[in-house]
Order: structure tokens, then sequence, then C-alpha cells
């Protein structure tokens, strides 16, 4: 029995009982069952599984013996590189290096590239074609602010990477998700390839893809397009299976074939959600640069790395800009071209000549033409003049330098107290736990909240990270990703809140969050080392300023969709402001409120591989130094933890979301933003 707000009696329900016994055995083992069950702290040697020799033994094999006929495996990457590699250089040599007769040093340069004026004018050709003056002008800004501030040749070079890797991974997701729309049993098959591909940890998979296809731009590119692909796939199948019945109702009465239901009917018909999939097939493409610079990318990249090993914050800022300045230029051109796409106002004449027919392509090779001769005698209209590059390299140095000089003590002060009161306390108590009970609480949470099936889940996952002697290191990551969500929470939230209400406030804080998330990772980390050296801590602000953009966002949207008619009878019935947010906004809206909690959770788990580039000692600190020492199986096992860590989460919080809007009667609502 239990006494209630009102001092009634209640019952307490069996769940709750279940819970207390649970808590209370896990709480007495933490406290008296070392000496008597430490297997339940840590795995036996006898019971792991030695899942990293098994790993390391395949990938020799498929390098040294594995054949298929007449070739072997290694031939076939081999090939598969050669024939990405061709179509990279050809891209390559037309936007940086012109085309060469000759390698090495003894390359000559026979035509050069495109200048930077006719790049420019191409893409504002583009923009005019697809979305008007507006986006002509915007997209030609952005590229004009890479030329002028010295960063042309590298974003040149990224750009070539991402024209190739971004039609290779939209036709790979695109003909997955067919495959998974058309036959129920891939669709069950490829579910969770697809949340292992978007979970495990870039850097895990770099150390096959670089020995299988060797150091360079052509295992970057594959690497970008097996991380861009999964949601290319997923918005594939769910456009497909979004069209009305009556449009392929129409296909079967006209007597279309199996493939001419699906090119000529069902994708055309899904065209502008399948063009949301190539959008993001562009800002995942777009965030892999820096990480893929570390096998052989070079662009903008490599620049961003380069800057922090050298903690030269300028050049990383003005590089990550100049990265910002891509993705918002590609965005908008993306999404531009999928309203034109699912448009018809704007078809093309279909009678007149060449110029009437086609007076976008004929004025961009026009200006291609005349630019490359004019350039011959005017070089500053080929290669952007240096007289006029611009640079606040310096004053970003200057600033950091300044807040080092004038704040030094109060900065340690905070740093120190957050520390030495709440994390390192916190480490040490998860550190602590016994690994039995930590997995038998997920499997009670996951049967709470979803069920045997989502038990089942969650408890095999976590036996499989402890038995593969991944445990502690989990332990630590699981410390570092809960600290920085929950004060991504408290920062986020508020923000979501106060700015709901007013449009014109939101307007600019999703600019300001639009721009957090188009940010390479490796930005964020340059000021926290210079303000605060190596360590947790400064792990923990990078990852909290890299992934407090989805509370903001779905806590403010998640409040602006609560409808107007219960916020009336709220003010009718003679509820305050703060009754009318608390009691009635936050609760409506708290579904998205934790699917937003969800993708911070997933954003700050993908960040923790950066962060091992500053001393943590988590599984991110696994993946590195498996990719410093190319130990594949050393850093897959680390990495599909990661994996595991990410899916129980993502499963128990969007569980719980579910029976959110069940109990408030929201199940019909959308799931997500």
């Amino acid at each position: 029995m239990a006494l209630d707000a009102g001092g009634q009696q209640r019952t307490l329900k069996p769940m709750h009982l279940v819970w207390l016994a649970a808590l209370s055995a896990v709480f007495a083992l933490w406290m008296w069952g070392k000496n008597v069950m430490p297997w339940a702290f840590k795995v036996p040697r006898e019971l792991r599984i030695p899942a990293r020799t098994w790993i390391g033994n395949a990938m020799d094999w498929l390098v040294e013996t594995a054949t298929f006929g007449l070739f072997t495996f290694m031939e076939l990457t081999r090939f598969i590189s050669a024939a990405v590699d061709a179509p990279y250089r050809a891209v390559l040599s037309l936007l940086s290096t012109g085309f060469l007769k000759g390698q090495g040093s003894d390359a000559v340069q026979m035509l050069p590239p495109l200048s930077w004026v006719a790049v420019i004018a191409i893409v504002g050709l583009i923009g005019q074609y697809a979305g008007g003056r507006k986006l002509a002008l915007l997209v030609t800004a952005c590229f004009g602010f890479i030329a002028v501030f010295g960063q042309w040749n590298n974003a040149m070079i990224t750009l070539a990477s991402i024209l190739i890797a971004v039609p290779l991974g939209t036709a790979g997701g695109l003909l997955l998700g067919i495959a998974a729309w058309r036959w129920p049993v891939v669709d069950a098959m490829l579910r969770p390839v697809l949340d292992l591909m978007q979970t495990v940890p870039v850097f895990a998979y770099l150390v096959p893809i670089l020995v299988l296809f060797g150091f360079g731009p052509t295992a970057a590119i594959i690497a970008t397009i097996i991380y861009a692909m999964p949601p290319m796939t997923r918005i594939t199948t769910l456009a497909l299976r979004g069209v009305v019945p009556e449009i392929s109702d129409l296909g079967n009465m006209v007597g279309c074939t199996r493939r001419q239901m699906v090119w000529k009917v069902m994708v055309p018909s899904a065209m502008q959600s399948l063009m949301v999939g190539v959008n993001q097939v562009i800002m995942l493409s777009l965030n892999m640069v820096i990480i893929a610079s570390m096998i052989g990318a070079g662009g903008l990249g490599y620049e961003v790395l380069t800057a922090l090993r050298r903690l030269d914050i300028g050049t990383g800022v003005e590089a990550g800009f100049a990265i910002v300045a891509l993705a918002v230029a590609l965005d908008r051109l993306s999404q531009a071209l999928a309203r034109r796409a699912s448009s018809h106002q704007h078809a093309e004449a279909a009678s007149g000549g060449l110029l009437a027919r086609h007076p976008y392509t004929v004025a961009a090779i026009a200006v291609v033409i005349l630019t490359g001769l004019l350039g011959l005698a005017l070089p500053a209209l080929q290669s952007f003049p240096e007289a006029l590059l611009l640079t606040t390299g310096d004053f970003w140095n200057e600033v950091v330098k300044w807040i080092n000089v004038n704040y030094f003590d109060q900065l340690e002060a905070v740093k120190n107290a957050l520390l030495l009161n709440v994390m390192i306390p916190f480490k040490r108590f998860l550190t602590g736990l016994p690994w039995a009970g930590v997995a038998g609480l997920l499997v009670l949470s996951g049967w709470s909240l979803g069920g045997w099936r989502l038990a089942l889940l969650t408890g095999v996952l976590a036996y499989l990270i402890a038995v593969t002697g991944q445990w502690e290191k989990a332990m630590i990551t699981v410390y570092l990703c809960g600290i920085s969500v929950v004060l991504a929470c408290l920062i986020g939230i508020p923000i979501g809140m106060y700015t709901a209400s007013s449009k014109r406030l939101w307007t600019w804080v999703e600019a300001v969050i639009d721009t957090l998330q188009t940010l390479p990772s490796f930005v964020y980390l340059m000021p926290a080392v210079m303000l605060f050296r190596v360590g947790d801590f400064t792990a923990m602000l990078a990852i909290v300023a890299y992934a407090v953009s989805p509370v903001i966002r779905y806590t403010a949207l998640g409040l602006q969709r609560v409808p107007e008619s219960l916020i009336e009878a709220g003010r009718a019935n003679g509820c305050t402001d703060w009754q009318l947010m608390t009691k009635i906004r936050v609760k409506l809206a708290l579904p998205e409120i934790m699917l937003g909690i969800n993708q911070t959770v997933m954003l700050a788990l993908s960040m923790l591989v950066i962060t091992a580039l500053v001393g943590t000692r988590d599984l991110g600190q696994e993946v590195y130094i498996a990719l410093t020492k190319a130990d594949t199986g050393r850093g897959i096992v680390a990495g599909l933890a990661v994996a595991f860590i990410a899916i129980i989460a993502d499963r128990l919080i969007t569980a719980g979301a579910g029976r959110l809007r069940a109990r408030f009667g929201l199940s019909q609502r959308e799931a997500s933003v």
C-alpha cells in the first residue's frame, strides 16, 4: 500500500512490485555479491566469445584465400575500386587538377580544370532552374564564400567525391529499397543490416575497407557510400508503400509489366519522397568528408583534420564553414529539384530550337567555353586571385587565446567541479555495477515497454556486449553518453519550450541548429581542446554541442503541434500560462520530446568515436586504436558494442514514446517530426 498526493491509500500495481523487487535484488548484488557471485561482475574466461579472433581470421581468409571461380576476393574488391576510381578521376580532373598526361611529377596539364567563375555560374544556373532567383543568389553566395576564403581547391576535391558517392549511394539505396518493397523476406533481412550500418561507428568499418580497397580517395568514397546508403533504402521502401492504391490499380489496368509498374508508375509517383532520400545521402556524404580523409580522401576534410592535429582553430573553423557552405548549397538545390520534380508547372517546352528547349544547358556550355578561353589571357578568371583572398583564422585564434588568458581559472574551476562532483562519481558507479544485474534490468525494461520480443532483444545484445569482453568500456561509453545527453536536454528542452511560441524567434534558432548539424564533428573538438585540453570533460562538451540540436528541434515542433483547441479549453478552465505549458503542452508533446532525446542519444554515440582523439577510454577509443593498428577484429567488435548500445536505447525510447502516445490518445499522430 502507498499514499497518493491526496493522502488516500492506493495499491501498488504488479509491475511496480516487480520493479521494486528487481531493483532491490540488483542493489543487494551490488553491495554484497562481489565475493559470493564474482561471475556477475566479470564474465569468466570460459564463457567469453572470441569474436575478435573469429573476425580477424575471417578477414585473413578473405584477403589471402577466398576465391570466386576465376578470380580471388581481393581481385574483386580491386576491380570495384578501379571501377569507382575511373569516374572519380574524370570528375576530379574537371574540377580540380585539370586533364593530365603522364603520372606523378612527370604529369603535364593538357587542359585546365573548370574555372572558379564557370563553376559558380553553373551552380547559379542550376539554382535559377530549380528554384528561381533567390536560390540562384544563395548558392552563388555559398560558392563565392568558398572561393573568397581560399578553400576553393579543397572544396572541389570534396565536391568530386560527393558527385561520385551520391549517385552510387542513391542508386544502391534505391535498388535495395525497391527489393525490400517488393519482397517482404528481403525487407526482413535488410532491417537488422541497415540498423547496424547506421549505428556501427564509421571508424569500425574503415579498417576492413582499408584492407580490401586500399588507401586513397576511392576507398573513402566506398566508405561514404556504405555510410550514406541506409536512409535512401529506408525512404525508398516507405515512399513506395505510401503511393496511393489507385495509382498502382491504374497501372495494372493499362497492362503494365512488373518492370514498367516499378519504373514508369511507382517511382515517378514517389519522386518527391525519394528526393528527400537523395538529400539525406548528400548530407551524410558531407558529414563523412573528415572521417574519410583519414584513409586518403583529401579535400576540406583533410584540412579540418590537420588543423585539429595542429590545434589551429582558425584554419579548422574556416574549412568547417566551407563544408557548411557546400552543404547548404547542395541541400537547397536538392530540395528545390525535389519540389520541381513533383510539380508540372515547370515542364520544359516540347517544341522550338535547341536554345528554347534547353536554355540552361546552352548557357552553361557557353559559360564554360567563354571563361576557358578568357582564362588563358586573364589568369584571375581561371583561379581566384590571391590578392583578394580573405581570412578570419587569426581572429579565431586570438579569441581562444584571449579567453585562455583572462578566464583560465574560472574555466578550470567549472571543469574540476563537474569532474569531481558529477562525472567521476557517476563513472565509478556505472563501472562498479554487476553486468548480470544491468542486463536483467534491461530485459525487464524491454518486457514492460514492448513485450517479450523487446525483452529478448535487449537481453541478447547486453549479453553479447558482456561475453565479448567489452562490458567495462561499454559502461564508460554509457557514462559519457548519459552525462552528455542529460546536459543537452537541460539546455535544449528549455530553449525549445521558449522558442516554440514565437515563429520569428524559432526561425533564427532553426537556422542556428541547422548550422550546428552541418558543421563537421571534428570542428567541435578544436575549441574544446584549446580551452580545456584533453579528457572526458572536453569530450562531453564536444558531444553536447554536436548532439543538442535534435532535442531543441523536436521539443519546439512537438509543442507547436499541440492542437490549439486543447489550449483554448485550458484557458477556459482558468489555467495560467505556466499550467498550460506544464500540464497540457509538454505532456502532449512528450512523445516527440522523447524521440528528440532518442536522436540526441544516437548523435552522442556517433560523436563518442570522434572524441577518442582527445583521450577518452571508452569503446570509441577501442575503435580508433583498431583503425591505427589495422586490427579488423578489434575494431568491428568494439563497433558492434556501440551499435548494440544504440539499438537498445533506440528500441526502449521508441517503445516508451509509443506507450505515451497511446496513453494520451495520440496514437494516430506521426511518430517523428
